[in-house]
């Protein structure tokens, strides 16, 4: 299911500066051989909770990106990085070059995973945020740096996730496990796979592991001579990169084989060459294989020993692959109040000869609620086409406050049935209005 961030397409970005220090390792306190935590999961991406300088932030698990980035921070948290420098930075995106500082010296800690000595780049000001895509702060994105120092096991079933030292962890027989090889670049880790459009030949390509990006599969046209976009397509906004928004079409592939493991008819998204021009320059890169597949398996992914395990099925295995019919992009827009009935109580009994009246009276509070805001729009949509607009304010969907649902089960109904019938009241710049559509399978 596309439950994308979009914005996570996002992150397939190029450092300019990419530099190792072999003291900047993660270890695991005490000496032990393992540390295994909880995660929260969200559009399908990895939510961990890492302690940085004394200050808890939340961060994105992210197996595209090879170094920590840091962002939506507040001054005091800001202040606390050491040893700070300016740098410039450019990843994916329509944009150019961005200013950032690049900090080292920096103790992170997440649970008995620990690294006393951590550079992390940090991205000043709101340009580039998640937060409001996610529903919760998020903080930075930690990926190749962690996943270096080991061999880390990820349950999606579950949500929990372990870290195990490389020199003491002894794999397991299993017969429905599937291990295969993986290739590095730039400490990027890559994985070549098999995909198939409809009544067509197979095509191998090698693509990146996006544990950070929502979607499905990403396949960059013209990367290989049979790699071309259906002509069975839609125009859509497919997130945003460190650099600016990133744009391409959206359609279906045939058949996803990843070893014995095989997708039918799965989300395909082919990003506008000028909008991952840094992507291309991996000559072998075909694209990324995103979370929305990840998310199907248990994964022992391990960097020490280039290869990746597909260890067992999980519960989310065999979800169809959905996508949002309706042309809205949502994002959370802080909070808004509301009034609410909060309960009654009997104010007083009155009784005549022929009937007993019982009067109540209501008591009313106001709350902070969660409100959603349209952020992109999908040209020529059922959205579109009903006259809905970029800054609109969702207060109902089909009846029921927006805010009793989660981002995640808006996109959910969004995506769900094609010409199912999809009623909202917006608040328009302090004007509330209802529209109607139907929602509209264009694939």
């Amino acid at each position: 299911m596309r439950f994308k961030i979009k914005v996570l397409a996002l992150i397939g970005f190029l450092f300019v500066y990419s530099l190792c220090f072999s003291q900047d390792k993660f270890r695991i306190a005490q000496n032990q051989n393992s540390h295994s935590a909880s995660f929260k999961l969200i559009h399908n991406i990895i939510i961990l909770p890492i302690e940085v300088n004394g200050s808890e932030l939340n961060f994105l698990l992210d197996t595209g990106v090879a170094n920590s980035i840091m962002f939506n921070l507040s001054a005091e948290d800001s202040l606390r990085l050491r040893d700070r420098e300016k740098i410039r930075l450019r990843g994916l995106g329509e944009g150019g070059y961005i200013d950032a500082i690049r900090s080292s010296n920096n103790t992170f800690k997440f649970g008995k995973v620990v690294n006393t000595n951590h550079m992390i780049y940090l991205i000043p000001g709101n340009e580039f945020e998640l937060s409001s895509h996610m529903g919760i702060d998020i903080n930075g994105i930690i990926g190749g740096d962690l996943f270096r120092d080991f061999i880390v096991d990820i349950n999606y079933t579950t949500k929990r996730i372990k870290f195990n030292k490389p020199e003491s962890y002894f794999y397991k027989k299993c017969k429905k496990c599937q291990t295969f090889d993986l290739e590095f670049y730039k400490e990027k880790p890559y994985l070549n796979i098999i995909v198939q459009s409809d009544n067509e030949q197979p095509i191998p390509v090698k693509l990146l592991i996006d544990s950070g990006g929502g979607d499905t599969l990403w396949l960059f046209d013209k990367s290989s001579d049979d790699i071309e976009i259906p002509e069975r397509n839609f125009e859509d906004y497919l997130g945003r990169g460190l650099s600016g928004n990133i744009y391409g079409k959206r359609s279906k592939i045939g058949k996803i084989e990843i070893g014995d493991f095989i997708f039918n008819d799965a989300n395909v998204a082919y990003p506008d060459s000028s909008s991952i021009e840094k992507a291309y320059q991996h000559a072998e890169r075909n694209g990324s294989l995103a979370s929305e597949i990840l998310k199907r398996f248990r994964l022992i992914i391990d960097y020490p020993n280039k290869k990746i395990t597909f260890a067992k099925k999980s519960k989310y295995f065999n979800d169809a692959f959905l996508y949002n019919m309706s042309g809205i992009e949502l994002s959370y827009s802080g909070s808004m109040l509301v009034k609410e009935r909060d309960n009654s109580v009997p104010l007083g009994v009155f009784n005549d000869a022929e009937s007993t009246t019982i009067e109540l009276v209501y008591k009313y509070v106001y709350a902070f609620k969660q409100s959603f805001e349209i952020v992109h729009l999908r040209k020529d949509s059922p959205a579109h086409k009903a006259g809905l607009q970029i800054k609109d304010v969702i207060l109902q969907i089909n009846g029921k406050p927006a805010y009793d649902h989660k981002l995640e089960e808006i996109i959910h109904i969004l995506s769900t049935k094609p010409n199912k019938l999809i009623k909202l009241i917006i608040d328009r710049d302090g004007e509330v209005l209802s529209y109607s559509f139907r929602l509209e399978n264009v694939l």
